[in-house]
């Protein structure tokens, strides 16, 4: 991408800052910082995400209530700068945001540019709005990205991860249920091990993202912290002593989310720590839906050479050469979803320790890449649920035929006759192909009906040591 010419003509108008003149297109909110910056970072064509202009729209709504209140701005001002910056959070003006992720790292261009569009609108009402003065009053762009970063991700979570997270975990749940006591045959190491139930697999997959769901939850508890009212390294420098705490107040009230302000301003400027915690959960997340994936695609491999215990629901052709195949494409587009997380974990990580004295200088990066993993995952687990888990079905006779034939079912024959020649019954069944209770009414020295309740898989699944009705030889 080329930068935009610096050229004068009815498609342009001149705008200036500190540096000077500069033409900025004629249609355009935004001034002259904002446009420094389009053609300053022409690197990515990705502009800041809707939740994070969100974010800043509701800050500066926030901002203008505030200094309103404390009398710093004039009524009327205070009231067009708050409705021009609902509106800009209401994502009417999504438009006037061009600026690329990969900006100034104290991402004061985004700033600029919410204030400068703000300040626009807010001027249509028939008052002169500074976008410095008046729409940016107590603040700095050190204090007011750290404080998007938070509250984007906030309200992302909470109110779309958490949603989706949930009705993941309720359809795991809901499925394992419907397939009551149904047993199959356990795996470790991909290796044939003791029976289980489908409930019981399926409910250690809802455990795990119970799991999730409660470090995530917990990691919010540090995100809702706000840094605003430090200003420009943490002192509050040109701001009311109250402005933090009001803004976390009227924060609060404007996105229905809880938010309080940080003890230490210092700290939520100069590190972006909750930022890294919240992305580790959410990789842990990931990390949980791979493997979540990964079991559903092996269960469903075949349908004659794999394991072919489950059928996912068919939801398009699988081959561009071979006829009738289908594949297992949501569990392997949430793998995709859970890889994409992982490297966006690492990259906040670089960035979140990327902080120099008093201010982090990848605060752009670490908005874009943790507001992305929320979308995705949100978006992904919903698809998992409805489009695979929901629809899913069992092939009892597959897993029967299997179930019947596992020679690790001997395991519970060891009490009675111990590891040695359970062990070479196991062997033996493997060797012949034969199914263990078979060889096992053979050699074992105990009564068919002692094996058929020592080796009954449902009643294996209970765990504990099992008698096989009094007692036998050994």
């Amino acid at each position: 991408m080329a930068k935009q010419p610096g050229r004068r003509g009815s498609g342009f108008r001149t705008e200036h800052d500190s540096m000077g003149e500069l033409q900025v297109p004629a249609q355009a909110l935004w001034g002259a910082q904002t446009q420094r910056a389009v053609q300053n970072f022409p690197i990515s064509g990705r502009p800041m995400p809707r939740e994070f202009i969100r974010a800043l729209g509701l800050i500066k709504a926030a901002a203008a209530e505030v200094n309103g209140g404390f009398g710093l701005l004039g009524k009327g001002a205070a009231q067009a700068i708050r409705a021009a910056a609902l509106r800009v959070a209401e994502g009417e003006h999504d438009a006037q945001f061009p600026i690329d992720v990969f900006q100034t790292g104290s991402g004061t261009s985004s700033n600029m540019n919410a204030n400068e569009v703000i300040a626009a609108l807010a001027t249509q009402s028939g008052r002169k709005v500074h976008p410095n003065d008046h729409v940016n009053l107590g603040q700095s762009s050190n204090d007011v990205i750290p404080t998007a970063i938070r509250v984007s991700a906030q309200l992302a979570t909470v109110e779309r991860l958490l949603p989706s997270l949930k009705h993941l975990r309720r359809t795991i749940e809901r499925k394992g249920r419907s397939l009551g006591r149904l047993t199959k045959t356990g795996r470790t190491h991909l290796m044939d091990a003791m029976p289980l139930t489908f409930a019981q697999e399926f409910g250690a997959w809802a455990a795990q993202l119970t799991s999730a769901q409660e470090r995530i939850e917990d990691a919010l508890k540090r995100t809702r912290r706000l840094p605003i009212g430090g200003t420009a390294i943490g002192t509050g420098i040109n701001a009311d002593p109250r402005f933090g705490r009001n803004m976390a107040k009227a924060l609060s009230t404007l996105s229905g989310a809880k938010f309080e302000s940080a003890a230490d301003k210092f700290e939520g400027i100069a590190s972006q720590d909750d930022a890294v915690e919240l992305s580790g959960q959410l990789n842990a997340l990931a990390v949980a839906l791979m493997k979540i994936s990964n079991d559903l695609r092996w269960m469903n491999s075949g349908p004659l050479a794999g394991l072919g215990e489950i059928e996912l629901p068919a939801l398009q052709p699988g081959s561009s050469i071979m006829p009738g195949k289908v594949n297992p494409v949501i569990p392997e587009a949430t793998c995709m979803v859970c890889a994409q997380v992982m490297g966006h974990h690492t990259a906040i990580t670089v960035a979140g320790q990327s902080g120099n004295f008093q201010l982090n200088v990848m605060l752009p990066l670490i908005a874009y890449d943790l507001l992305d993993s929320i979308g995705l995952l949100a978006n992904v687990m919903r698809l998992l649920a409805d489009d695979a888990i929901e629809g899913l079905k069992v092939r009892p006779e597959r897993v029967r035929e299997a179930l019947n034939r596992n020679p690790i079912l001997v395991t519970a024959l060891n009490p009675l006759i111990g590891y040695e020649k359970a062990a070479a019954i196991a062997k033996q069944a493997y060797k012949e192909g034969r199914p263990v209770l078979e060889v096992a009414m053979e050699t074992s020295g105990l009564s068919a009906k002692q094996l058929r309740e020592l080796l009954d898989p449902t009643a294996l699944t209970r765990g504990g040591i099992h008698e096989g009705g009094g007692g036998g030889g050994g």
